[in-house]
């Protein structure tokens, strides 16, 4: 295979990873926290409300396992074609 042809695979598993941790996280931070907050208010979490824990901590937390996820499947994606550090 050539470089180019590996290159551009490379990029597109790259791009691929990062378009799902941001729909992910898009989804946790402005569905549970905006849109489905109205649902969410009776469920208790902490002594807040489960919308409200969402828009507060949840994001948040969210962000940090992706990100985590997104290093362990590039440290993957990387020995799998070549380029580990």
């Amino acid at each position: 295979m050539s470089y180019d042809k590996s290159s551009n695979a490379y990029w597109r598993a790259n791009i691929r990873i990062i378009t799902i941790c941001m729909v992910i996280w898009a989804l946790v931070s402005f569905g549970g926290g905006i849109l489905l907050r109205p649902l969410l208010t009776g469920i208790k979490v902490g002594g807040s409300d489960l919308g409200f824990w969402f828009a507060q901590q949840g994001s948040i937390l969210t962000f940090i396992v992706l990100i985590f996820g997104y290093v362990f499947r590039m440290n993957r994606l990387d020995r799998e074609y070549g380029v580990e550090e």
